[in-house]
């Protein structure tokens, strides 16, 4: 909690709510409230308060529990604040009740993901994908609060006898989506048209967990200047570069982070900007090690990549911020399983991890080990570009270290 530090003052205050159910450990929820309340600073907000109940599943009503409501409304009444973030994708009945009972502005994870994407778009591609994902997610969602909307569209006849103002917004909403999905449309399509002028070069393109520093190595890598920056979810477009490592060129992406229970709008309207994942040749899975649930991002992005491509390719584990990894060392009689958070990076290396033949350990901000892994993408990029090009080898000269 950062409240009363300077600078602060001015930043909206909020409450974390989480439900712990019995197939959720005490640490995993620690870690997901950390990760809310990144969403929550990143997005210009100040937390200052967890509020987590043991359900054996959330509220279908409310979330939490009445008792654990009254406690939550106590609260904020006493501290002044009004918005209360939820960790998990709320009903519209759950978003209704919780209203009326805390009389506060209600905000779940996906709510939130939306606002710092729509914060973080840039262009007209990112802004047209964060919009329809917006007017998705909120048009089953649609209350007395929306009927500002029906005075952005004139015309007569648009209003029938008795209609309800309501029904009036959910159309001028499905309007807007359909002109969403046109709009997008035509960039897609200006986008593969883009991608197939790129030719036949190898595609290299950066994967990996939100804020893991996957911009940091695109721009060590490429020697350019990708925006990159300390907060969740700082790429949004795709960024490509050409890069040439001993002769062979090959374009590098740089795409947007997955995250823990990403939004299906997002994932749906953002399809085409990961499009770049699918076409691509080669993956470089970009993890932060110091992060101490990192083997879980691993799984998510592992997730997002199947339901994204089922195929296989050729994969590159990157562990980065091998400069920020810290342990607490055990003692000798210590008999407690090792963990990530007891055990050396020198032991880390010696697991399945270090074992994976293609995995690399480096520090993307103070190249570390930074030879080491240009030449393992060296290897990767020239198997694939002499296949596709058999009489070049005489253009392919060895690594050097």
């Amino acid at each position: 909690m950062i409240e009363g530090l300077p600078g602060t003052e001015n930043l909206e205050k909020v409450i974390l709510v989480s439900v712990r159910t019995p197939d959720v450990s005490e640490q995993q929820i620690e870690d997901y409230l950390d990760e809310l309340a990144f969403l929550a600073e990143t997005a210009g907000a100040i937390p200052v308060k967890r509020f987590v109940q043991n359900l054996p599943m959330p509220d279908s009503r409310t979330f939490v529990g009445s008792g654990k409501l009254e406690e939550i409304h106590n609260f904020m009444k006493i501290h002044d604040i009004d918005t209360v973030i939820f960790d998990d994708e709320l009903t519209p009945s759950q978003f209704r009740n919780l209203e009326k009972i805390l009389k506060s502005l209600i905000l779940d994870r996906t709510n939130l993901i939306l606002d710092i994407f729509a914060r973080r778009a840039r262009t007209a591609h990112a802004k047209t994908q964060v919009e329809l994902a917006q007017y998705q997610y909120l048009l089953p969602r649609l209350t007395r609060m929306w009927t500002h909307l029906e005075r952005q569209k004139g015309g007569i006849g648009m209003r029938g006898p008795g209609e309800k103002e309501i029904e009036t917004d959910r159309r001028i909403i499905r309007d807007r989506i359909a002109k969403l999905k046109t709009d997008l449309k035509k960039i897609d399509k200006q986008m593969t048209t883009q991608r197939q002028n790129r030719g036949k070069l190898v595609r290299v393109a950066l994967v990996g967990y939100t804020n893991v520093g996957k911009s940091t190595l695109m721009n060590v890598l490429s020697k350019s200047e990708v925006f990159a920056e300390n907060k969740l979810f700082a790429t949004l477009d795709t960024t490509v570069r050409k890069v040439v490592i001993e002769n062979i060129p090959f374009l590098l992406a740089d795409t947007v982070g997955f995250i823990r229970k990403l939004p299906h709008h997002l994932v749906e309207s953002f399809k085409s900007t990961l499009d770049e994942v699918r076409e691509a040749d080669i993956l470089l899975h970009v993890v932060d090690i110091s992060h101490p649930g990192f083997e879980q991002q691993i799984e998510v992005v592992n997730r997002t990549l199947r339901e994204l491509d089922d195929r296989e390719k050729p994969t590159i584990l990157v562990f980065n911020k091998i400069d920020a990894y810290s342990y607490i060392q055990k003692e000798e009689d210590d008999l407690t399983p090792k963990t990530s958070e007891n055990i050396s990076l020198d032991e880390l290396k010696k697991t399945w991890m270090g074992k994976n033949e293609k995995c690399v350990f480096i520090s993307a901000k103070n190249k570390v080990n930074f030879n080491e892994f240009r030449k393992m993408v060296y290897d990767e990029v020239r198997d694939i570009h002499t296949k596709r090009f058999p009489f070049n080898d005489f253009l392919y000269p060895n690594f050097e270290e």
